[in-house]
């Protein structure tokens, strides 16, 4: 073992690594660093100054984000869709359409943390052996907001 430590202390390309690295660092031994300027300390306000009562106005910020580039807030979105070109496969079984058999190319609708499979077809089954946590690991970033359930498959295809 300790041959195997020798030899690799002799390798060139480890010996020019090295004396690199101490090259760099010495020259980051001699860069001139800019000071470093402490913060200031401002005169507080006042404990009077400080409490906002309720009869305040308070000042309108226009620091937001403009509506267009907001995201919705759970409250605001019935549910979310992906779809799911793929056999899901359940606890070791495939699942398929209890209408149609059709095993693949769903899309799957979370919605009030219940998730609904939707074959091609147009049939509709609950999943009771997936929760929206499992939604939330498999489906990637949202990237439309759509005003209707049929805007929603009319975007992914179905």
């Amino acid at each position: 073992m300790f041959h195997r430590i020798r030899r690799r202390k002799q390798d060139p390309f480890l010996v020019e690594a090295r004396r690199r690295h101490q090259a760099m660092w010495e020259m980051a031994q001699r860069m001139p660093w800019p000071p470093v300027q402490e913060p200031q300390a401002a005169a507080g306000p006042s404990e009077s100054q400080v409490y906002a009562g309720p009869t305040d106005p308070v000042a309108e910020v226009d620091d937001f984000l403009p509506s267009e580039l907001r995201v919705p807030s759970h409250d605001q979105v019935a549910g979310w869709m992906m779809p799911w070109p793929w056999p899901l496969v359940l606890d070791g079984e495939i699942v398929t359409c209890t209408d149609c058999g059709i095993y693949r190319d769903w899309v799957i609708i979370s919605t009030r943390n219940q998730i609904w499979l939707r074959c091609r077809a147009g049939h509709q089954q609950q999943e009771v052996r997936l929760d929206a946590a499992w939604f939330n690991r498999h489906s990637g970033p949202g990237d439309g907001t759509h005003l209707t359930f049929e805007d929603c498959l009319r975007y992914l295809g179905h």
